[in-house]
């Protein structure tokens, strides 16, 4: 297959995220209980396994009060959900897979050592492990990070016996999907959502083959429409959504609805406020990834 054998696009320059300096970098205060709170969307509330239902709450501290997010689906039951309090148990190993959303910048050279800031970049998946290590600081859980900028699923099977086997995950958490439609766009890949959907459900095969008691988290892929998404994604782009879904409920996998999120997040603020090129999350847009992620494994 064209694009097989040759690199993807130079990694693109990834700004905004979460630790950056500025106007949209989320505030963090300790609640009573000790656990962060990130973001104006904390007290999102998910009612059953159908619906999220996030009440309304002010956006900003001033005199008006905004509505808040509501009517996002939530990630379905699973039967890795084993231990009191979620899928996460004592002890667990998480690892973070996929692209330059999950990347974030982290180090390379610090990538073995688990629950640090360096090595888990300065996105959704370092505020995510920063919660659960705040909250549970003596459940022994040691998160990485092996998110790389450009890949696609296939490239995620290239690396997947030294970037997931080996590291005996108990619970993995998969983002993909943005690079297998955005580098066919550009001309820097042929694949299609057939391709896709099929190198994705060898991959989470494989995985089980390997790691039979895993507990699987699903990321939806997501778009905003503005920077460089415009209205040539669309309606492809929704195929990769759905493909990504039939993926999760095939493997019994925690699915977590990253643009039914975001589609409501921009009744709120304008989709660059969450994402200035349409892609990469600035520090609003990973603080409340984060904040969603959590919710989705602590009720799963």
């Amino acid at each position: 297959m064209k694009g097989r054998g040759r690199p993807g696009p130079p990694p693109e320059k990834i700004w905004g995220f979460a630790g950056e300096r500025g106007p949209h970098r989320p505030a963090v205060e300790l609640s009573k209980r000790g656990g962060l709170r990130h973001h104006p969307f904390w007290h999102m509330k998910i009612t059953s396994p159908a619906s999220v239902d996030i009440p309304r709450r002010d956006f900003i501290k001033s005199a008006a009060v905004l509505a808040g997010l509501a009517g996002i689906a939530s990630p379905p039951q699973t039967q890795a959900a084993e231990a009191p309090g979620g899928l996460i148990a004592q002890g667990d190993v998480v690892l973070f897979q996929g692209d330059s959303i999950t990347d974030a910048g982290r180090s390379r050279e610090k990538a073995g050592v688990p629950n640090e800031q360096p090595g888990l970049g300065s996105g959704y998946a370092w505020l995510a492990a920063a919660d659960l290590l705040v909250d549970r600081p003596n459940a022994g859980l040691k998160v990485y990070n092996r998110g790389i900028s450009g890949n696609k699923v296939f490239q995620l099977a290239e690396r997947w016996q030294a970037d997931c086997l080996d590291l005996k995950p108990n619970v993995l958490s998969i983002l993909i999907g943005v690079n297998d439609i955005w580098h066919k766009l550009n001309g820097q890949y042929d694949g299609t959502v057939e391709v896709y959907e099929r190198d994705y459900k060898a991959l989470l095969d494989r995985t089980r083959k390997a790691l039979p008691k895993v507990k699987l988290v699903v990321c939806e892929p997501f778009v905003l429409r503005c920077g460089a998404v415009n209205e040539k994604w669309f309606p492809e782009f929704d195929t990769y959504r759905a493909a990504a879904k039939r993926v999760a409920e095939a493997n019994r996998a925690v699915f977590v609805p990253f643009q039914a999120m975001f589609d409501e997040a921009v009744k709120l603020a304008p989709p660059d406020h969450w994402a200035k090129d349409g892609v990469h999350p600035s520090g609003s847009g990973a603080a409340l990834m984060a904040h969603y992620w959590l919710q989705a494994v602590h009720r799963a």
